[in-house]
């Protein structure tokens, strides 16, 4: 059955190859004498083939991104090799097919053909006539049709001969599942600061110098890049920018609507079948006898389907006035509306609200003015670029344009500045001292230009400076040093007879932690080292600031009468089977390749690949 599904998709997927890609590439184009791109073994590639599959492939990208897509970039980005290499591994395929005799007969072609619905009439019953003229609008020959479609029927037959015999054993499935499906359990304790016997003593300036070139990496600053820059960005226009007063006006009435927003009400419709069900909800309602939600409920909605949000008058229509007449908590109606007779609850009162052109006109000509600048940044684009274009550097930019002239040490997670916009980064780590000064955009409209001084080498900084930072250090790393070794004296104790109750340290324990798990406060490696543990053995580990000693209690196998055990096991086998067969197929498709030979025409290629552009 499966390899039966598996054949009808693949027979659907040629004709879509065939019906849709064929149509809408226009082959004919091609020269009539160039049939193939290239041969495996004794098979072609059609021209056609390649063509429409490498289109599909392409649309498929634009599909997917909903973008165009040009050839070169199709190209770029290794969609005409991943085509090509598909198409051969199929014809590697029938080529072998055909060698070991594999085919079907005209009874089972017949069979698939009036399958396809693209070829039925009306009736639901094959349509010879539309098959002729389906077939006939795309250039092909019966024929040549039904041969390629015996192909891809021996074709599947190879494959699933090929990927439906292999299943892994039971027992690596049940090794695997056994080693996800463990827990462990653990007791463990937490030493912190307070746990010292006495405080840190107070170092000396010789203690801190030794630490300081122990550790003299943690104090260097990196290699750096010595960039200068030429800048144009939109925020140094903006004060410059003239804004005149009708263009306020003018902006100002486009969005009257939101400085000028009238009266408002948050409310909610209750809809009713006909005006007598309206009123006796509006009696019970007034009686006391129920409840607004009681009533929302009993007409089987929530409160979140009848919700309008703020409404104005207006939109309210009939229903305005006994609304907006009313008070925040209050009921009314019933009241016909489009949708039949409701109930309106509102829920708040939202005043009027009226901003004058005059309170409004700050925040306009700031956006004004930010668009003006926007405007001149590109404006002064292909100036800047004429003059780079002609030799100017970047020191001439700034002298003769409004850019700004910037030189500072760039390096990966630099804030600074310009470095602070996307992309600057990949541009900056990109650029070189052959780089000749080209203009590049900014994502809020600015420009700039940069160039490569010099690299400057990693600079240890000087023990004066970071005097406070490795203090800092020093008191952390010697508190870690004095709380290990006790961790390491109750560990000992822990071995022999004592109880962490015993030693005073109090407790907490994980009853079933997985191979993903994690314990708070601890670093991520601890539960790798865990499940390394053997029953009873102790450690102590390092946390964030803290020491553990920690216990492995248990090992817990998982259970074999747990469901999710057994869904896990069945889908391991499954995965691992799959998997297996995967590697079988590509093995057997790489020797019936080399096997074959793969000959190519790169003309023939050329000649489809020009068609695209």
């Amino acid at each position: 059955m499966a390899a039966k599904n598996s054949s009808k998709m693949l027979v659907w997927g040629l004709l879509a190859l065939l019906i849709l890609g064929l149509g809408g590439f226009g082959v004919t184009n091609l020269s009539g004498t160039v049939r193939s791109i290239g041969k495996v073994g004794d098979k072609e590639i059609p021209v056609d083939v390649y063509a429409s599959a490498l289109q599909q492939d392409i649309r498929a990208i634009e599909a997917q991104t909903g973008q165009a897509l040009s050839f070169e970039q199709a190209q770029s980005f290794g969609l005409t090799e991943n085509t090509l290499s598909r198409l051969i591994a199929s014809a590697a395929l029938d080529n072998e097919a055909d060698r070991l005799g594999i085919s079907i007969g005209d009874a089972t072609l017949a069979r698939q053909l009036q399958t396809i619905p693209a070829f039925q009439g009306l009736d639901g019953k094959f349509d010879r006539e539309g098959y002729r003229a389906a077939l006939d609008r795309n250039g092909l020959t019966e024929a040549r049709f039904e041969d390629r479609l015996r192909d891809e029927t021996a074709r599947t037959i190879l494959q699933a001969a090929i990927v439906s015999g292999g299943a892994m054993p039971a027992a690596y499935a049940d090794t695997l599942a056994k080693y996800i499906g463990e827990r462990r359990s653990v007791t463990y304790a937490t030493l912190g600061d307070d746990k010292l016997p006495e405080p840190l003593p107070e170092p000396d300036n010789e203690t801190l110098i030794d630490y300081y070139n122990l550790h003299v990496k943690d104090y260097t600053e990196p290699e750096k890049k010595r960039i200068t820059y030429a800048w144009l960005d939109p925020d140094m226009l903006v004060d410059a920018a003239a804004v005149d007063q009708q263009s306020l006006v003018d902006l100002y009435e486009q969005r009257r609507d939101e400085f000028d927003r009238p009266e408002r009400r948050l409310v909610e419709r209750l809809v009713y079948p006909d005006a007598a069900a309206a009123q006796a909800a509006k009696d019970k309602l007034d009686a006391g006898e129920t409840d607004f939600e009681t009533l929302v409920t009993d007409r089987g909605l929530s409160l979140m389907d009848i919700d309008m949000g703020d409404v104005t008058q207006e939109r309210l229509g009939a229903a305005g006035a006994a609304v907006f007449a009313a008070e925040t908590g209050d009921v009314v109606g019933p009241v016909d509306t489009d949708l039949g007779p409701a109930l309106f609850r509102i829920n708040g009162v939202l005043a009027a609200q009226k901003t004058s052109l005059e309170d409004a006109s700050l925040m306009l000509r700031e956006e004004l003015a930010a668009d003006a600048a926007r405007r001149e940044v590109e404006r002064q684009m292909e100036p800047i670029e004429d003059l780079l274009a002609g030799g100017a550097t970047l020191e001439e930019l700034a002298d003769e344009t409004d850019m700004q002239l910037t030189t500072f040490d760039w390096y990966p997670g630099t804030s600074e500045g310009i470095a602070n916009y996307d992309g600057f980064d990949a541009a900056a780590e990109a650029l070189t001292k052959d780089d000749y000064p080209e203009l590049k955009q900014l994502d809020d409209g600015g420009v700039y230009a940069m160039r490569l001084d010099e690299i400057v080498d990693p600079v240890a900084q000087p023990y004066e400076e970071v005097r406070d930072q490795v203090r800092g250090a020093w008191e952390t790393a010697e508190t870690m040093k004095r709380l290990t070794e006790l961790a390491e004296q109750d560990k000992a104790r822990l071995m022999e007879s004592a109880t962490f109750a015993g030693l005073g340290l109090e407790t907490k324990t994980e009853e079933s932690l997985s191979r993903n798990g994690a314990i708070l406060g601890a670093p991520t490696d601890l539960v790798s080292r865990i499940y390394q543990m053997k029953e009873g053995e102790i450690i102590v580990a390092q946390g964030f600031g803290t020491v553990m000693i920690l216990r492995l209690d248990a090992i817990v196998p998982p259970s074999d009468e747990d469901e999710n055990t057994a869904s896990m096991i069945a889908s391991i086998r499954e995965q691992a089977s799959q998997s297996m067969n995967q590697d079988l197929y590509n093995a057997f498709a790489a020797d019936i390749r080399t096997r074959a030979g793969v000959r190519l025409d790169q003309n023939a290629l050329n000649a489809v690949h020009a068609n695209f552009r």
